[in-house]
């Protein structure tokens, strides 16, 4: 199988996927906010969403460019990330979101393949962002999008979430008697 034709079947897929995604991502984010959720890391949002739109972009067409076939170990890499990234959104359910959006209320999620990562959806995205490119012959944007993420992730996202988690918690023991 050639890699050009496949990275466009690979885009179309993932714009698809992230389309959908983004449409519960907003009904879970409207359920939230009406059970009186608080925002945290606004700030950074924005970035994500440079992030993943020009890395499907960049895979589109560092994969057109490739002349080679298609790698399968990293093509099934990519198609067994699917139904993990589904557990997760299942497991998660009404609290999955693109945002960080704690629901008064709430209880952290240690079911489903919580009971084995403590950010398994990161994980899932992190395999996605190296083997959809690496199956399309797009190694320069499996590395450069790899790095990038992890920045994003270890730097930024993943202190962000806790910092949310840590405050929430002490708001709640500051108010009980």
């Amino acid at each position: 199988m050639k890699a050009r034709p496949t990275a466009v079947w690979l885009f179309a897929f993932l714009v698809v996927q992230r389309l959908l995604e983004l449409r519960v991502a907003r009904s879970n984010e409207r359920w939230a906010r009406e059970h009186g959720a608080q925002e945290y890391g606004q700030s950074h949002y924005p970035l994500f969403f440079v992030l993943h739109p020009t890395w499907m972009l960049l895979t589109l067409l560092e994969g057109r460019a490739s002349r080679g076939r298609v790698n399968p170990w990293a093509l099934a890499l990519f198609i067994l990330a699917q139904p993990l990234r589904y557990w997760v959104i299942r497991t998660l359910g009404r609290y999955w979101n693109t945002r960080i959006l704690i629901v008064p209320g709430g209880q952290r999620v240690t079911g489903g393949p919580f009971r084995y990562l403590k950010h398994p959806n990161y994980a899932v995205v992190a395999l996605e962002i190296a083997s959809a490119p690496l199956a399309v012959g797009a190694w320069r944007t499996a590395l450069a999008y790899t790095l990038l993420n992890a920045a994003l992730l270890l730097g930024i996202r993943i202190p962000a979430e806790e910092r949310a988690l840590a405050e929430y918690r002490a708001s709640r023991t500051d108010h009980t008697p």
